[in-house]
């Protein structure tokens, strides 16, 4: 039986690489780090499988290093899947977009890059269009969080997204890092605020999902797609249970 989802929301699972591995994170420390399949693509082919269309990559070793390290696995699964993948960590030139892009991605996320250097991404904006790429504001607290996490930054979130709403953004993944990985549940009511603030915009929530309450939840909030790792991973959600939203 498929679930109503009226207007729909988009299901899209995430593989997060490290040395070219399928791990997760807890928090997002590099310390608290498991790995769950030595074939990303193999991981990649089950989501596809399973009926759903999208999936979400993270360059982890990117993220910590600035610019794209993991293409050849992106290339690999855009290669052997007909997944809309959105790629992101570390993303800091116009050539790592080149790589992305000429590699598979679909879309292209970037959040270090908009807080560090927004002139480059705003030309990103330009040159590929808001199609294509996604603001990545990933938050701890109420300030957007840089590098891998691993660094804050003075940037408050409802200003930082509302700034870039006005200068074209179409797409962002919010993050709520005190959440990502602990299948605890969503920061429901941030993005509910979200949603209320910046309507026009396709928000894309993550962290936190750890049953399918959660993801309706989301779906009353009107989010336009929802990323699930771990919960996957754990066996809390079934891909079955995924395929019908």
């Amino acid at each position: 039986m498929t679930r109503p989802t009226d207007p729909p929301m988009h299901i899209i699972p995430a593989i997060d690489l490290i040395d070219g591995k399928c791990v997760r994170l807890t928090q997002g420390d590099y310390a608290q780090k498991t790995v769950y399949n030595e074939d990303p693509l193999a991981v990649a082919k089950e989501f596809e499988a399973a009926g759903l269309e999208r999936l979400h990559v993270v360059d982890l070793d990117g993220a910590r290093g600035g610019g794209i390290v993991n293409h050849k696995v992106l290339e690999r699964i855009a290669g052997g899947t007909d997944l809309k993948i959105d790629w992101g960590g570390g993303m800091k030139s116009d050539e790592d977009l080149r790589i992305a892009f000429e590699a598979g991605a679909h879309q292209v996320t970037g959040g270090t890059i908009a807080v560090k250097q927004p002139e480059v991404f705003l030309g990103w904006l330009e040159r590929f269009g808001p199609e294509r790429i996604i603001l990545g504001t990933d938050v701890r607290g109420d300030k957007i969080a840089v590098s891998g996490w691993e660094e804050a930054s003075d940037r408050e979130l409802f200003e930082f997204l509302a700034d870039y709403v006005k200068r074209g953004v179409r797409y962002t993944i919010c993050t709520d890092v005190s959440k990502d990985g602990l299948l605890q549940g969503t920061a429901r009511e941030l993005y509910a605020r979200i949603r209320r603030e910046q309507p026009e915009v396709n928000l894309i929530a993550s962290g936190g999902v750890a049953t399918t309450e959660d993801l309706d939840a989301l779906v009353r909030i009107d989010c336009y797609g929802v990323i699930v790792g771990k919960a996957i991973y754990e066996g809390r959600i079934s891909l079955e249970e995924l395929s019908t939203y």
